[in-house]
């Protein structure tokens, strides 16, 4: 759930600054009115209120700022898939087919995670690569 959640949330902020942003918007909206209707109205606000704070720090190169308005949208869908786990699949179909469509390649790489966990019992070895990998061992 956490590597969705940041994914997810950096995608939003990323999407932001898009010329696909009012149609990457209405596919987070239109899930929030779904998941949690109460909310959805205050999300659609939030989302119009952080878009010129991320542009103004993409245009001042000011990392921290844009990293900070991905902290508090990964925090907001954490809060919502700890409220009901079985949300992520809705999440990852949001993630996998609306936003990150949207963004252009740069920002789809900042999204895609990848993680990956191995453990060996005893003198047992791990070999993990996230592509080509050649062991010789002799």
């Amino acid at each position: 759930m956490d590597a969705l959640v940041l994914a997810a949330g950096t995608a939003v902020v990323g999407a932001m600054a898009t010329d696909s942003w009012q149609t990457a918007r209405s596919a987070v909206v239109a899930w929030w009115r779904r998941v949690r209707p109460e909310e959805a109205e205050d999300v659609d606000a939030a989302l119009a209120q952080v878009r010129p704070q991320l542009l103004a720090a993409r245009q001042a190169r000011d990392t921290a700022s844009e990293a900070a308005l991905a902290s508090d949208w990964q925090a907001r869908l954490r809060r919502v898939l700890e409220a009901d786990p079985r949300l992520a699949r809705e999440l990852r179909s949001l993630l996998d087919d609306e936003i990150t469509p949207a963004l252009p390649a740069p920002e789809r790489a900042r999204v895609e995670t990848l993680v990956m966990k191995a453990s060996a019992t005893g003198h047992g070895r791990v070999y993990q690569a996230g592509r080509d990998q050649h062991i010789s061992e002799r």
